[in-house]
């Protein structure tokens, strides 16, 4: 079957990220894949492209152009099946054709009415984690993340010196903030290195400026990679840490730490600690930074070969590219999709 998938943004993010994943796995499957996206920016369609896959790339200027160009080509296409990869294509196309609508973020405010309109009539609304199905307020169906395949680095943590690892983008949202206060005060008790992989993007001004502020007082400590790969980023470090503050819909750098064999420390936020797995040991109280420190300190002093051949076992068998092909598999069975 030709299906055509449908971006949220241009820029690559975490649901830009599964958007291929998930076109890789429908091309595996047998199905003709078309990635959809703005023609500007073009990150996400020239890394289709790449990957060979094909592409349309939807004219208009901003978000308002990209709803309308979006709207104009379903309407010229409505008898292809259209996953909507966000509550952006979700909501230009309500009510035209048929339509498969994965929501990767949960609603806020008026975005919950939104959400409302552009799920009416889908042939299923997808969410990737039980902490968003339990949020919404319509019947989901649960389909996890999953990420590309990562090499475990095989390396003996140098808990002596110990680098500890924020991906991600820098925003008070993630709570690399707060990070930097735990840094600081463990610094007191042993030498630290703070690595961070990831910039501002998406972020307005003023937020970007509290949060270089606040990375300001740890600037000697710290060593700031910019978009880094992860396989790059995770052979830097010993210990990352995730530690948002606010609602996480899943966790995809979890699951890449997991795949990398890399310790990590999670905030109870959202799906977060769901995608580290029920007994995970290493969660804290999210917006708690003396809780963080306590924790940070713990690890450091723990045997962690245990836990990260816990975590890899995890990885393969739920959030590994064939364990994802395989999830996905089943749902387009469930819904009656055929190559």
């Amino acid at each position: 079957m030709k299906i055509g998938i449908s971006a949220n943004n241009g820029d690559i993010g975490g649901g830009e990220v599964m958007q291929l994943a998930i076109a890789r796995a429908l091309r595996e499957l047998g199905h003709e894949v078309l990635v959809i996206g703005p023609q500007t920016p073009s990150d996400l369609i020239d890394a289709a492209q790449a990957e060979g896959f094909a592409t349309h790339a939807v004219p208009g200027k901003g978000r308002k152009g990209y709803l309308a160009g979006l709207a104009t080509w379903r309407w010229r296409n409505r008898q292809m099946l259209l996953w909507c990869n966000g509550l952006v294509p979700a909501l230009a196309t309500a009510g035209m054709g048929e339509r498969i609508v994965h929501l990767h973020k949960l609603p806020e405010g008026a975005q919950m009415a939104a959400a409302r309109i552009a799920a009416r009539g889908a042939r299923a609304v997808l969410v990737p984690s039980r902490y968003m199905q339990r949020s919404l307020p319509f019947k989901t169906v649960l389909l996890e993340n999953w990420t590309d395949q990562i090499a475990p680095r095989g390396e003996v943590p140098r808990w002596e010196n110990l680098r500890i690892g924020f991906l991600g983008r820098t925003t008070r949202a993630k709570g690399v903030h707060l990070l930097a206060r735990a840094v600081g005060n463990l610094h007191r008790q042993r030498p630290v290195r703070f690595v961070i992989g990831g910039e501002s993007r998406f972020e307005n001004e003023r937020e970007k400026m509290i949060v270089e502020e606040t990375l300001g007082y740890v600037a000697p400590l710290t060593d700031r990679l910019g978009w880094v790969t992860r396989e790059d980023f995770f052979s830097r470090i010993d210990l990352a840490v995730f530690p948002s503050v606010a609602p996480e819909s899943f966790g995809l750098v979890v699951a890449e730490a997991m795949a990398a064999g890399v310790p990590f420390v999670v905030s109870d936020s959202g799906g977060l600690p769901e995608v580290a797995g029920e007994d995970y040991p290493w969660v804290f109280p999210r917006g708690e930074a003396d809780a963080l420190t306590r924790m940070l300190a713990e690890i450091a002093e723990a045997d962690q070969d245990a836990n990260v051949a816990a975590c890899r076992k995890r990885w393969e068998e739920n959030y590994s590219p064939a364990a994802g092909k395989n999830r996905l598999a089943r749902l387009l069975e469930s819904l009656e999709v055929t190559a």
